[in-house]
């Protein structure tokens, strides 16, 4: 039978810590950016736009949750319902995009077959600089749909190139991605109950 590792002073002090931090940075993320956030949603929703939703790593896994709780939970017994749809849920066409092209190709030649002016794109990255949603902004930003960053600090290339950013105030990919998680549900939830 394995022995539980003894509580130690630095655990405990660690945990202390990062949560404190945690708790830090979520305080500082913008009211104004998720009133922005949520009202470009509603934008999309009455209009009928198509929302695409991308990212990385981690991201692509926010970019999955965020699309279930729109499409699912702001929508599920309402008359108006969010089409949304995330890049990052097609394994078959995005890993046959990255050995036929290239890996930076994935969400960009996905819309390239789905989007049209004034549909949605919102990109999480903790970066701010994965290629591949770098790709999907630039070409979003040229075809006229409308772009929204979730990235940290400094926020990378998503930072600038996207027409509307929201930043989580750190550098630790850990407490970005803690951040990104609280953006996706003060937005989705805001659809659900409010």
């Amino acid at each position: 039978m394995k022995q539980a590792l003894p509580k130690t002073d630095l655990t405990t002090e660690y945990v202390r810590t990062y949560k404190q931090h945690t708790v830090a940075i979520i305080e500082q993320i913008s009211e104004a950016a998720i009133s922005d956030f949520i009202s470009l949603l509603a934008a999309a929703r009455e209009n009928h736009a198509q929302i695409f939703v991308c990212g990385n790593g981690g991201s692509a896994a926010t970019a999955s949750h965020f699309a279930n709780d729109l499409g699912k939970g702001a929508s599920w017994g309402r008359e108006k319902r969010f089409r949304v749809l995330s890049l990052t849920d097609n394994v078959s066409w995005i890993t046959a995009l990255a050995n036929d092209t290239h890996y930076s190709e994935i969400f960009v030649e996905q819309l390239k077959n789905y989007a049209a002016k004034g549909d949605l794109l919102i990109a999480f990255s903790g970066s701010g600089n994965s290629a591949n949603v770098l790709r999907a902004v630039e070409w979003s930003n040229a075809y006229g749909l409308i772009t929204i960053g979730v990235t940290g600090r400094p926020g990378g290339k998503l930072g600038q190139m996207a027409r509307h950013a929201l930043f989580i105030e750190s550098s630790h990919m850990g407490h970005i991605e803690e951040g990104h998680f609280l953006v996706q549900h003060l937005v989705s939830y805001f659809f659900t109950e409010a």
